[in-house]
């Protein structure tokens, strides 16, 4: 699977978007990933989620691993197609009070863990997984996702791979062109 046919499947589901956006990081955007469209062909989404654990088996050596932990909500059907394409656990973690925390599962020191998600701008969700990972005493084995919309800027000090890395044009509100002119702007339900 190349990278058209990569856009080609979020294109045709709905999941490439253009507009003005309003990212969950505050910055603004004329492009967002909406993956929750490419996400509802389960299909679809478990051939993409095959390629990715495809590219992490061929180009990464990263041992065992006991599961895979996404942020919700966007992450947990990714964590499930990976960890399908993986035979192994899946978990999630949730928002309790604006911050990701470990509500209905635990970790075991020592276990190892991939991490997935759909899209990261800047990374923040993941990090948090990642750190919830470590509180836990268990182990970060990978970074999976489908989207990285830093063009591989986040980084989170453990292996990562993306399916499409792409860096859209951003600006901070105050520097926003399409805010300029008047056009209102929509917070796509990241």
């Amino acid at each position: 699977m190349n990278e058209q046919d990569i856009l080609g499947m979020l294109a045709e589901t709905g999941a490439l978007l253009s507009g003005h956006f309003e990212l969950r990081s505050g910055l603004h955007s004329n492009r967002f990933f909406q993956c929750a469209n490419v996400l509802r062909y389960p299909r679809v989404a478990g051939r993409l989620c095959e390629e990715l654990v495809a590219r992490l088996k061929a180009g990464l050596d990263i041992g065992a691993v006991d599961g895979v932990i996404s942020p919700a909500l966007g992450g947990i059907l990714v964590g499930h197609e990976v960890a399908r394409a993986l035979d192994v656990k899946c978990i999630f973690a949730e928002k309790q009070d604006g911050k990701l925390v470990m509500r209905r599962f635990s970790m075991k020191p020592g276990e190892r863990y991939v991490v997935a998600e759909d899209v990261i701008t800047r990374g923040g969700r993941v990090q948090e997984t990642i750190d919830l990972v470590k509180a836990a005493g268990a182990e970060v084995a990978a970074v999976l996702v489908l989207v990285d919309r830093s063009a591989g800027q986040a980084a989170f000090g453990y292996p990562t791979l993306s399916l499409l890395k792409m860096a859209p044009e951003v600006w901070e509100p105050s520097s926003c062109p399409m805010c300029a002119a008047g056009e209102p702007f929509v917070h796509p339900g990241s």
